[in-house]
């Protein structure tokens, strides 16, 4: 059902530029850390051999070690847009826990993985613990569009001044399936209501033209959470739209 032109601007990025699936990271379901290394070891195969990786979750903590393989590529911080409902910017869970689906970005700033002024987080929403994560954010620069400002101001306003921010930098964009409402895509461990629909996210998405876009992910579709595979095809086709942005911006890196 994935076909090769989109259907708004008719852009094809599989006749655009060469994308193959490369099949699945290596992993350790008993150990995180050495998950995280093991996912490091084989994207930094991946980017050193000039690949731009389109990667698909996962919970969120799968983001940390594909951005220790690009900033190695780039030799700096990179900027980001992030489409979630949550932060992902916690220090730790329960006492100490400080790799887990709800710290990647936090842990990514302090490596200097991400430059946190050229940070955007858009669709924020949802009970807190305590605010720390928020207060964070604050602190460090980076933008956070809670969902009542990307519903008031509409995508194309939003992701307007999310191109400012980062500019011409080198700039990754991660989706978690949960940025969507749940009644669209209920497929997800940490689901929260008042979301965007599914056209609103496409529409946030198309907003990444001209941004140079150097690897992006989309994570935390959880399919035993809806057996009608809903979920699963809601996160391919925003896969799909994500990976038009992106061979846009490979080919426009390539040399003349």
């Amino acid at each position: 059902m994935i076909r090769m032109l989109h259907p708004v601007t008719g852009f094809s990025p599989f006749t655009t530029v060469n994308c193959a699936d490369l099949g699945d990271s290596p992993v350790n379901p008993a150990d995180v850390g050495d998950s995280l290394t093991r996912i490091t070891d084989f994207y930094d195969r991946v980017v050193s051999a000039g690949i731009t990786p389109m990667s698909a979750g996962g919970d969120h903590l799968v983001s940390l070690p594909i951005l220790r393989s690009l900033r190695k590529r780039f030799g700096g911080p990179l900027a980001m847009i992030h489409f979630d409902s949550h932060t992902d910017l916690y220090d730790s869970y329960f006492g100490g826990f400080r790799y887990t689906h709800g710290t990647p970005f936090r842990r990514a700033i302090e490596e200097g993985l991400l430059d946190p002024t050229k940070i955007v987080q858009i669709g924020l929403r949802g009970t807190q613990y305590d605010g720390e994560d928020m207060a964070f954010a604050r602190d460090v620069g980076v933008r956070t569009v809670m969902i009542e400002e990307l519903m008031e101001r509409g995508p194309a306003a939003v992701m307007a001044e999310a191109r400012a921010i980062v500019g011409t930098a080198p700039t990754y964009c991660s989706f978690d399936i949960d940025f969507i409402d749940p009644a669209f895509a209920p497929g997800t461990g940490t689901p929260e209501i008042g979301g965007p629909t599914t056209f609103a996210a496409q529409q946030c998405v198309r907003g990444l033209e001209g941004v140079d876009l150097v690897g992006a992910d989309l994570v935390e579709v959880s399919p035993p959470f809806d057996t009608s595979g809903g979920t699963a095809w809601v996160g391919v086709s925003m896969i799909f739209e994500i990976l038009c942005p992106l061979a846009a911006a490979v080919r426009r890196r390539k040399p003349a």
